[in-house]
């Protein structure tokens, strides 16, 4: 953070923070509200158009599940309404009906695992403004409308784990934590090569291959001597299959989530890598090869003015949390967080919004 001030030439006094881990949980729920309101004779009922305070009820009723004590939400998104027997309506205000539904995905988290990272943030002296589940962060800044809407998969590989969102209708329909990342890859290195962690986050980072058929047989890679031992190298393309052999499982794991999302079209756009674990050499083949669908790597593209950090997947996240208050549709609300930590913090976010729209 000190270098970031330095940089930056600017004092940090608030932030917003990203979030994931094993403890993050999704689900998708729904409610509805009766519209009707009477004339004034007795039994009459009429239509009325729909203002905002009907939808801030219903997605109020959507939220309102029952969760073990502790867990909180971290995210309402709402992904659709229905007026009557109208469905997939984006914008119900202003429309005349009966009965108004909404459709939404929640994000609950660990009460103790926000109110860590908050507390750890805050005893710097930087006032935490907001938590976002790290890929919604990422998706903000490599998604594009069209994707978001004809249907993608967003799946940022990051260090410890594999954080996976899945859109489609303009809405987030299915997301998911998988507790393997890029340094089980390194980690593997390590193991079968008997050498130290970074030494094997080196050999990763220049050599080896997410596809071991597109790297070198011949090509040898002089590993690290040890005092006592002989000297040592191993060929590429043998490291190169202890990466592919984790990366397919990573795969599989991919797979078994997108089909948790219960989508009946196809996701038009298939699948966008990013974070850092994107970086592997020939990942986009292997991907393909694995998921059957297209596949790009997701680069910051709604960001102006450093294309020299927006070239690079790992800086996703940290660059969707700029665009997280201008463009997030989160209706989070909660009355009275259990912990100090996370105080307030979730109104913020949604009055923040508010002020924006």
């Amino acid at each position: 953070m000190n270098e970031a001030e330095t940089m930056a030439s600017v004092k940090i006094t608030k932030a917003i923070l990203s979030i994931t881990g094993e403890h993050i949980r999704s689900l998708n729920t729904q409610a509805a509200i009766a519209l009707n309101r009477g004339n004034g004779s007795p039994g009459t009922l009429i239509e009325r158009p729909i203002d905002e305070r009907d939808t801030y009820q219903v997605l109020d009723l959507a939220q309102a599940v029952s969760l073990p004590v502790d867990r909180d939400i971290l995210h309402t998104l709402p992904q659709e309404y229905l007026v009557d027997t109208i469905e997939e309506i984006k914008n119900p205000i202003g429309m005349t009906g009966r009965r108004l539904e909404g459709r939404v995905h929640l994000v609950t988290a660990a009460t103790t695992a926000m109110n860590n990272l908050v507390n750890c943030v805050e005893e710097l002296g930087v006032m935490v403004e907001g938590l976002v589940f790290q890929p919604l962060a990422a998706g903000l800044s490599v998604l594009t409308e069209d994707e978001i809407e004809l249907g993608v998969t967003l799946v940022e590989i990051g260090a410890s784990t594999t954080n996976i969102a899945v859109y489609h209708g303009s809405a987030i329909r299915h997301s998911a934590v998988i507790p393997l990342g890029a340094s089980s890859v390194t980690n593997d290195i390590a193991v079968m090569l008997q050498i130290g962690v970074n030494e094997a986050e080196e050999i990763k980072i220049k050599y080896a291959s997410a596809k071991s058929s597109m790297s070198s047989e011949k090509l040898e890679i002089d590993l690290p001597e040890k005092e006592g031992q002989l000297k040592r190298s191993i060929p590429e393309q043998e490291v190169s299959s202890y990466v592919e052999a984790r990366m397919q499982e990573i795969f599989q794991m991919v797979i078994r989530e997108i089909s948790r999302a219960d989508i009946k079209e196809p996701l038009t756009y298939g699948i966008v890598l990013t974070g850092g674990g994107a970086q592997l050499r020939n990942i986009m083949a292997l991907a393909e090869d694995n998921l059957n669908v297209k596949v790009r790597i997701g680069k910051p593209a709604n960001i102006e003015g450093i294309t020299d950090v927006a070239e690079d997947p790992i800086y996703a996240t940290a660059l969707g949390l700029l665009l997280w208050p201008f463009m997030a549709n989160d209706h989070v609300r909660i009355p009275k967080p259990r912990h100090k930590g996370i105080k307030g913090i979730f109104q913020k976010i949604r009055h923040t919004i508010e002020d924006l729209f």
